[in-house]
């Protein structure tokens, strides 16, 4: 007798061993139906597995999240059974679940090409139709390697090889394809009908560019028909607003191949860029921090004190003089504690807060640059908190709600908290880590914060809160943090003298709000797509004249809005009004001012505000007024 417990308590019992598809239709007709899997004891399994004991059961529907997960999972295996089915010279590698969807590898004479995967995509929906089942069974693994290599599947050998000779390996097959996979899978191919391919990539086989390129064919899967077309739109606005298009589009920066994965700014990108820096000097000078500076280029022996030359050497940039090894630093941290060193610190000194726009440069592999979102050299907001343990619970309140007023000013309203907690290998006493992961807690809960737990999240040398903000398209960029460090003070020999004269170690917290300025500012651009706020954009005012008659009033006019601190584009040329309208919408201004021979006799401007929106006419002093509120209220 085999009882099986189901998620809402009930029981059900059956005389013999059982399948997760026999207990779903013992529930009734439509659960077998939309069954596409199973967790037993919290693990998820096909429907075909047979339950032998008492067990806890909940039966995985489209529904469910690990539903969409079995979905992808399959469309995947179903992509590689049609360019199977169309190419049969192809080679299969591997085709894992990422976020949104799924990609498999392939290896093939010649690039696929978008007719390809139109092709790819068509034969699949066809196998889709025939419905046909999905069946597991388990092969030795030296009988599975002979198997892919008879087949001419040398990748699919080699993968297998190198799974241990005394285990066994599970095959899925769908019609005529079998794959090697540990599983599950969807019960049928006609369970698998929301997809769409989406692009085709390089990439080295084992992600080693010794190895053969391969080609890395991406798709999307869904649970409904709704849910695709849903993220098709998604992907279309995030397309619209992508910075790199909009960077080239506005004039704001470029990345060019003489210096990979790093940016040229270029004049309105850096007001931009000064208007966030200039905005976060002011955040530091009112909180109580002392901004520095620190070299660029310090010798690998502090790097080797920190740890970062064992475990970061490959993505630091170094180079040499007067046979000393110097590194290009990767972070701004250890230089502040060799500031903090200098001089005798009291514990009357503490809590000390530094503040840096410090530039960075780490070697990241290029395939993984993105625009102005993954680069090599960047500048971060960067600061650190030297304190006592008893104060780390202050200061970290004192952060999170000084990160949620910048964050609301640069337009964001949704900032996700997660407290990451002591990973398994860690330093520091467990008593330091109780009071550091409590105080990271507390000060969310005094905040009025929500927040997850993501147990062993932590870095080896102290717990963090990591502060994600949730975007226009409901996408999130983790940005700022704030991490407690017992280790640093400790490696760098940093101390203070407290109150009983003794000499003791300060705490560290790094802290960061906007996290790297050129990834921050490329978020600002996809979020704002382009229109950034009146405060930051790099050209607030456009002034524009209908006739050469208006000319001198125009100029009075910029001249007039300049001195009173504003960014204004005058444009004089002699077009079209509709035109030229046209032409500085598409840059984006906040304001267009336009002037005829009525707005010149009557000493008064036309505004067009951001949107087409046409706000009448009104008196230079009105809109100076109107615009200048704008800018106060960061709206």
């Amino acid at each position: 007798m085999v009882q099986i417990t189901l998620p809402d308590g009930s029981q059900r019992q059956f005389p013999q061993p059982v399948t997760v598809a026999e207990v779903a239709a013992s529930i009734g007709a439509g659960l077998a139906k939309a069954a596409l899997g199973g967790k037993v004891d919290g693990q998820l399994v096909d429907t075909s597995f047979t339950v032998a004991q008492d067990a806890k059961l909940s039966i995985v529907t489209a529904k469910d999240a690990d539903g969409l997960e079995l979905i992808r999972h399959s469309t995947a295996h179903l992509l590689a059974y049609a360019v199977k089915e169309l190419f049969p010279e192809a080679q299969v590698t591997i085709g894992p679940v990422i976020e949104n969807g799924f990609y498999y590898d392939f290896s093939y004479k010649r690039p696929f090409t978008p007719e390809d995967l139109q092709a790819i995509e068509k034969r699949m929906a066809e196998l889709a139709a025939k419905d046909e089942p999905v069946l597991r069974r388990v092969l030795p693994r030296d009988e599975a390697v002979a198997r892919f290599k008879a087949m001419g599947e040398h990748y699919k050998a080699e993968i297998i090889g190198s799974i241990p000779a005394d285990q066994e390996v599970s095959l899925y097959r769908e019609g005529g394809f079998e794959d090697l996979c540990r599983g599950p899978h969807v019960p049928s191919t006609g369970k698998l009908k929301h997809f769409k391919l989406m692009k085709v990539a390089g990439a080295y086989w084992r992600g080693d560019h010794r190895n053969e390129m391969l080609q890395r064919v991406y798709g999307t899967a869904w649970a409904s028909k709704e849910d695709l077309q849903q993220y098709l739109t998604l992907l279309e606005e995030a397309e619209k607003r992508d910075h790199r298009k909009l960077g080239r589009e506005l004039d704001l920066f470029h990345i060019d191949d003489h210096a990979p994965g790093l940016v040229f700014w270029h004049p309105k990108g850096w007001t931009v860029w000064q208007g966030v820096e200039q905005y976060m000097r002011r955040v530091y000078q009112d909180n109580g921090y002392q901004e520095v500076k620190g070299p660029q280029v310090i010798d690998k022996t502090l790097w080797e004190k920190t740890g970062h030359w064992d475990k970061y050497r490959e993505n630091m940039f170094t180079t040499e003089s007067e046979k000393r090894e110097y590194a290009l630093k990767p972070m701004n941290c250890p230089g502040h504690i060799l500031i903090f060193k200098q001089g005798i610190k009291s514990y009357r000194d503490l809590p000390l807060r530094y503040g840096e726009f410090g530039q960075c440069h780490r070697n990241e592999p290029s395939g993984g640059l993105h625009g102005i979102m993954r680069v090599r050299g960047f500048t971060q907001d960067d600061g650190h908190i030297f304190c006592t343990e008893d104060q780390i619970q202050p200061e970290v309140l004192a952060f999170s709600t000084l990160l949620q007023k910048v964050y609301t000013d640069f337009g964001f309203k949704h900032i996700i908290y997660k407290v990451a907690t002591r990973p398994e290998k860690r330093i520091g006493s467990d008593e330091s880590w109780d009071k550091a992961e409590q105080a990271l807690m507390d000060s969310l809960k005094a905040s009025g914060c929500e927040f997850e737990i993501a147990p062993g999240d932590g870095a080896f040398y102290g717990p963090k809160i990591e502060y994600t903000l949730k975007d226009a398209l409901g996408r999130q960029w983790q940005c700022g943090t704030i991490q407690v460090d017992f280790s640093m003070p400790e490696r760098l020999d940093a101390e203070y003298v407290g109150e009983d004269g003794n000499r003791h170690r300060p705490v560290m917290l790094h802290r960061a709000i906007v996290g790297s300025m050129e990834r921050f500012i490329g978020i600002l651009i996809e979020e704002h797509a382009g229109a950034l706020p009146t405060w930051l954009a790099p050209v607030q005012i456009a002034v524009l004249n209908i006739t050469d008659a208006q000319a001198d009033y125009c100029r009075e006019i910029a001249k007039t809005l300049t001195n009173q601190g504003l960014r204004v584009d005058l444009d004089l040329r002699n077009e079209k009004i509709t035109y030229k309208i046209r032409e500085h919408s598409l840059q984006k201004p906040p304001y267009i001012l336009v002037v005829g021979d009525k707005e010149k006799a009557a000493g008064s401007v036309a505004v067009r505000a951001r949107g087409n929106k046409d706000l009448g006419v009104m008196s230079l002093e009105a809109f100076s007024a109107q615009i200048a509120s704008d800018i106060a209220n960061k709206s």
